[in-house]
């Protein structure tokens, strides 16, 4: 039969397209709504969220470490995610019940280096930038 061929066909190939599109994965994921829903961000870039407790997660084969990270509770939709924590001496500058700020760990939702299942990376503690405090140009408030 093959497709509609004409000066009248646009609309019946446009109704073809729309229909295949469903069949695109990256299309699907994008407008289906589903990713949003999966996403703990619920689609921003950033999230607040309160310290529960600081976690060593052990790194994949070849690598032997213990990376720093902070379980932590988001406050937009209490869901609970683990976070790294980067640089060296970082978790000294964050205790429990902190108010952190949540970013994407780089690569949209998947898990980074060596590091199992965390995607998401501390930038700030109690409203200060955690690379500051690391260098030393600002303090932590006194809460």
């Amino acid at each position: 039969m093959g497709k509609p061929k004409g000066i009248n066909a646009a609309r019946k190939l446009r109704q073809i397209r729309r229909e295949n599109r469903w069949a695109n994965k990256a299309y699907r994921k994008k407008n289906s709504g589903y990713a949003m829903k999966a996403n703990p961000f619920g689609g921003a870039s950033h999230a607040k969220a309160i310290v529960l407790e600081k976690i060593g997660v052990e790194a994949k084969q070849p690598n032997s470490a213990i990376r720093k990270c902070v379980r932590v509770q988001l406050l937009k939709n209490a869901k609970k995610i683990t976070a790294f924590v980067p640089n060296d001496g970082c978790l000294l500058f964050i205790e429990d019940n902190d108010q952190v700020l949540i970013s994407g760990f780089g690569r949209s939702g998947h898990a980074v280096g060596d590091i199992p299942g965390v995607r998401f990376k501390v930038v700030k503690v109690s409203g200060v930038a955690l690379k500051s405090l690391y260098t030393g140009k600002k303090e932590k408030p006194k809460s």
